[in-house]
């Protein structure tokens, strides 16, 4: 099975084509940090090709809802490093995802009670987490000017820098989504008129200044993005997607990036239109369009040609030894929807799993 074999590019080998996707699972400290449950979740998963964790916010201004953490302070750093040694202790690979919130977010969600801004006065209509629970009413975002995009393209670099000291392998910028950098791409939540909006050109003005002081700070070969072409998710919309993207990873594809992560769904064939555009490592995430989440699908995909890796999101929370259980053509455990997001280790780091010393048991 070509999912399970090696995988090589001129930076990184890995032992399979298995990745993990970012999920946000909001197991996070009152200050942001990582829990000690967070170690123990993620080690479990470290037989995965890669890991990449669930979005990480690179500045309190950036925070999406209460209790996601972040990367932005020393302690932070000292969280995420008992992560990283973990996973590397184990055996495994993890980038850490930079995902800044824009116009996602709420006072009562964010440890510094700001509120939050996108690229227009947009409304978001996803209701989310607060610290106190629950869930906050919709809120108008206010509008970045061109001194918080700024600090926005640095904050960014800074907690990549932070992540490299933190013991991560590299980042992966989240543009998908509708989170920061997607919020400057789609046409809806972008109306600006002045050098980040309207014409194709401009819109990609943010998320390339945010690749290029990302690769400047810890290098091209640890950065990689997340993109979503014609996800609708969170009231996104984009009429046609193809001629931005196009462009947008033509551009991309020069800088060497460590990989493009990349979304496929039913509105835009993302994969089969940008793969002859991008040279460099992709991972297909397509469940949603292709149902990818069981192994022969995945397999499927990877040889079309399409995609060199298959990142699997919930397959990975109830079963932290899916590796194995796809080699062994295993039976997948079942979520707990209710305790997705918990507080705890219940229905996070709890489920049973196979471990090295039982091999002799199968």
């Amino acid at each position: 099975m070509l999912l399970l074999t090696e995988y090589r590019n001129p930076t990184r080998t890995l032992p399979n084509r298995i990745v993990m996707s970012p999920m946000t699972r909001l197991r996070s400290l009152p200050d942001g940090s990582p829990t000690s449950d967070v170690v123990d979740y993620y080690a479990q998963r470290a037989t995965a090709g890669l890991i990449v964790t669930e979005g990480i916010w690179p500045h309190s201004t950036g925070q999406s809802e209460a209790w996601v953490p972040g990367l932005q302070t020393e302690q932070h750093v000292t969280a995420w490093r008992r992560v990283t040694d973990a996973v590397h202790g184990n055996g495994g690979r993890i980038f850490a995802q930079l995902m800044h919130g824009g116009r996602k977010g709420h006072p009562l969600a964010r440890i510094d009670g700001s509120w939050p801004a996108g690229p227009s006065a947009v409304l978001d209509e996803d209701r989310v987490h607060l610290i106190e629970g629950g869930k906050g009413d919709p809120i108008t975002p206010a509008v970045l000017d061109r001194a918080d995009i700024d600090a926005a393209v640095e904050q960014h670099a800074v907690a990549a820098r932070n992540a490299i000291a933190a013991g991560f392998d590299g980042v992966e910028i989240h543009g998908a989504n509708s989170y920061f950098v997607h919020q400057f791409l789609a046409d809806n939540t972008n109306l600006r008129t002045d050098e980040f909006g309207g014409s194709i050109e401009n819109r990609m003005r943010l998320p390339l200044a945010v690749v290029d002081a990302v690769t400047a700070e810890i290098g091209a070969h640890r950065t990689g993005i997340r993109l979503s072409p014609g996800n609708p998710q969170f009231n996104m919309f984009e009429a046609d997607p193809a001629p931005l993207y196009r462009t947008l990873v033509t551009e991309l594809d020069r800088r060497g990036l460590a990989h493009l992560h990349l979304t496929d769904n039913d509105n835009y064939p993302a994969l089969d239109d940008l793969r002859p555009r991008w040279r460099g490592t992709l991972i297909a995430n397509v469940g949603e369009n292709r149902a990818a989440t069981t192994a022969e699908a995945a397999e499927e995909v990877l040889r079309s040609g399409l995609a060199d890796l298959v990142s699997f999101g919930r397959p990975f929370i109830s079963n932290p030894d899916l590796v194995h259980r796809i080699t062994h053509s295993l039976p997948l455990a079942p979520i707990r929807e209710h305790l997705l997001y918990g507080r705890t280790a219940e229905g996070y780091s709890d489920y049973p799993h196979w471990q090295p010393a039982e091999v002799s048991a199968h």
